[in-house]
């Protein structure tokens, strides 16, 4: 036996090693991406053949998962809950046609949200594609599910979805395991048009052959008693149930053991969809009234049905977004306590720290861009460039360009794309010459940016797009994109350039400048557009590119150039306001902007900034 402290993520990466995973694919996003390394490091220490790959998107990477599964292998997929949106045409169609092998999809939910743009819960995302769902609480207890997610979906022939929440995925446990083997299972593809194929009226089959299979799946969950449980006493009547799943569980469990509330049941769900319903009845005959905990929404509540007893989001007494917190939970129940004349926990509800925090009125520091970025050269060039533009955007560290003044628009992976060639077209018919610059990340545009790009150049579109490529997926983790070559394991694969990419969407305008010499990337942007508007013109591209600071620290800045601020500075704030470096702040002392050298990379880009000339290079 082996023992180790695993991350939640890593807890999911060794159960579905010892569910014997053979292919498992993701792309990267918090709080999912420690979930496929730390599977590769378990497939390096024990020597294992497990494929792994970070796939372009999560489509494509549900995609490769479900052919392995399909031809007898297990697999599993891992994405965040939004990525499920990416692969949910997929996840409708795979669970209709079943599987031969076990599918285990990881979709990892984000209540608050710390780095979404929803808090989506991906219970219901099980629910709308009738999709078997398990919620777990503790790493333990998700390293369990992953496990037994595999063996279910081989059981039933369909895939599963395991869904921990944020506070799992980075949650820290003490697990002991054994060594573990390769699967020996070989892939073996059974042609079935019927079934891989199948037309709208086999469909229609399929698709009761999948309601027979979560009938069978309900009467399990209702016997899977180590995930599915209560502590009712037989016979006894109780004023006041709860029933709770995933991390409130864990939470609720805590505080009901901490006041000794043995009056109080508990019905555990770690499997709530679908619906054990043999067991949930029997909980709500022998419970007044039940108060549901869940996040992030009411999947369990509207799933029970009984509003004259069921307590909840729907009831009012939940709130309706943001994490159920450990203090959240322990005043919703203690006022449903009072409501119903149960009485109220012992202790006082630990809120005072809450307002002590806020008493302290501590400076808020609002997410930036690292010291050195390349994003903020480019954002600082683009707003001189093109003051007047629409600046549309898209998911990733260059979100951040908000602070730069230089984004105005974040939907989704590709929509800086998309929503400029919407703008251009809404502008273009009222016969209105609007100013229109797109940004989007090296990794987001393989991840989405082509469609949308190839539909704009088709459609006639016009605006400038650059992609910001710091040759690194940075915002989730420092993954491998397509342009740089290396694989998941970091063996070498074929780089994808992205200069290729760009002009096989039928661009003629593409350029490539290191966004730190913003004079010229100013110069570029002018000189794209003049192409935008000339009447030959089109869709201009520019590449930004330069390394990641964090990425590649020895080539990001191969020329340290350090600087200083002299007594020239008027205190213009132009430099703060406008480039925003965090090397740079007031410094109450001197009474002007000064340079934090010990965040200071010595990039050198402030030198261009500085409209007094009092940011010089260091001659010392």
């Amino acid at each position: 036996m082996k023992e180790e402290i695993f991350l939640g993520n890593g807890a999911i990466a060794l159960g579905l090693m010892e569910s014997g995973c053979q292919v498992a694919t993701s792309y990267p996003g918090t709080p999912s991406s420690e979930i496929l390394p730390e599977m590769i490091r378990l497939i390096k220490s024990e020597k294992l053949n497990t494929y792994v790959e970070w796939s372009t998107n999560e489509k494509v990477a549900l995609d490769n998962a479900f052919a392995a599964a399909i031809s007898g292998k297990r697999a599993a997929c891992c994405m965040k809950q939004v990525g499920l949106n990416v692969a949910a045409d997929t996840l409708m169609s795979a669970v209709y046609m079943g599987t031969v092998g076990g599918l285990v999809i990881i979709s990892c939910d984000d209540p608050g949200p710390h780095s979404s743009q929803t808090e989506q819960d991906t219970r219901l995302m099980a629910r709308l594609a009738k999709c078997p769902v398990l919620d777990p609480s503790t790493p333990g207890e998700a390293r369990e599910m992953a496990r037994l997610a595999m063996e279910l979906s081989e059981e039933y022939r369909i895939p599963f979805i395991l869904r921990p929440g944020i506070r799992v995925c980075h949650a820290r446990q003490n697990l002991s395991w054994e060594p573990l083997e390769n699967n020996p299972r070989k892939a073996s593809f059974e042609k079935n048009p019927g079934r891989w194929a199948a037309t709208p009226r086999f469909r229609f089959i399929l698709h009761g052959e999948l309601n027979k299979k979560l009938e069978e799946i309900a009467r399990r969950f209702s016997t899977l008693s180590r995930i599915n449980h209560h502590n009712l006493e037989p016979g006894r009547k109780y004023p006041l149930g709860v029933i709770a799943g995933g991390v409130p569980f864990a939470v609720v469990q805590d505080i009901l053991r901490d006041e000794n509330r043995t009056d109080i049941p508990l019905l555990k769900l770690g499997a709530p969809y679908p619906l054990p319903s043999e067991l949930t009845d029997s909980f709500l005959k022998a419970c007044d009234r039940v108060l549901v905990l869940e996040e992030t929404d009411t999947l369990i509540e509207y799933l029970l049905g009984s509003r004259d007893k069921v307590l909840g989001r729907l009831s009012g007494h939940i709130p309706s977004q943001g994490e159920l917190l450990p203090q959240v939970i322990y005043g919703t129940v203690n006022r449903v306590f009072t409501e119903l004349g149960v009485a109220p926990f012992a202790k006082k509800d630990d809120l005072g720290v809450t307002d002590l925090v806020t008493s302290l009125e501590l400076p808020v520091r609002k997410p930036t861009l690292c010291p050195g970025c390349p994003h903020r050269a480019s954002f600082f060039a683009i707003r001189k460039a093109r003051p007047k533009a629409i600046f549309t955007s898209d998911i990733g560290c260059y979100t951040l360009g908000l602070n730069l003044g230089a984004v105005d628009t974040v939907v989704d992976m590709g929509a800086a794309i998309t929503m400029a060639s919407g703008f251009y077209h809404a502008f273009e018919q009222d016969g209105l010459n609007q100013p229109i610059v797109a940004t989007i990340g090296d990794s987001t545009f393989y991840h989405s940016g082509t469609a949308g790009l190839i539909n704009a150049v088709y459609n006639g579109a016009r605006f400038i797009l650059v992609i910001l490529d710091n040759l690194i997926t940075a915002m989730t983790g420092m993954q491998p994109t397509p342009g740089i070559g290396i694989r998941a394991d970091g063996s070498r694969g074929k780089a994808i350039p992205l200069e290729r990419v760009v002009q096989g969407c039928g661009i003629d305008f593409i350029e490539t400048i290191d966004p730190y010499d913003t004079k010229a990337m100013t110069a570029l942007l002018k000189k794209a557009t003049k192409y935008v508007e000339s009447p030959d013109g089109g869709i201009a591209v520019i590449i930004a590119r330069h390394p990641c600071v964090i990425a590649y620290r020895g080539e990001a800045v191969l020329d340290p150039i350090p600087v200083i601020i002299t007594d020239d500075c008027t205190e213009c704030n132009f430099c703060l306001d406008r480039f925003e470096c965090p090397a740079l702040y007031h410094d109450e002392a001197l009474g002007r902007t000064t340079i934090n050298q010990a965040l200071c990379v010595q990039c050198g880009v402030c030198l261009q900034v500085c409209p007094k000339g009092a940011i010089v290079q260091n001659a010392e």
